[in-house]
């Protein structure tokens, strides 16, 4: 078997441990003199501060104003944009039939959303953007 030859620089390696020792040194002497200083809040010894006179119906009214605001713009997006396409992912439908019940087609459930003109068309999505405001 082979033997492994020792390192060409074996002074290179004690100098790059000795400065490897003096940076765990100097983090470990930062760490604990850091640690000895006192807090610069007391938290034990501190008193709640006052909100002062906060009107929740004038927050309430905040937020009412602008969701108006942001359902908006979102209640006039087309929610289909490939529709009339020859790419629709929402055109493509399977449909089965079982015994003598009438057939069921996966196009009754993707309809409303790939001839939406807008989301506000969605019948669902529509009414809940109506009374959000939009």
């Amino acid at each position: 078997m082979a033997r492994h030859t020792s390192s060409q620089h074996p002074t290179a390696q004690r100098a790059l441990v000795a400065l490897a020792t003096a940076g765990v040194a100097l983090g470990a002497g930062a760490a604990t003199a850091s640690a000895d200083s006192a807090p610069v809040v007391d938290v034990m010894r501190t008193r709640p501060t006052s909100l002062g006179k906060i009107d929740p119906a004038a927050g309430l009214q905040a937020v009412t104003g602008t969701v108006g605001y942001v359902t908006g713009p979102v209640a006039g997006l087309k929610p289909n944009p490939l529709a009339g396409t020859g790419v629709d992912p929402l055109d493509n439908g399977v449909a089965t039939q079982l015994a003598d019940f009438q057939p069921v087609a996966s196009q009754m459930l993707t309809a409303p959303v790939a001839q939406a003109e807008s989301i506000s068309r969605i019948p669902v999505v529509g009414q809940a953007l109506g009374v959000l405001g939009g």
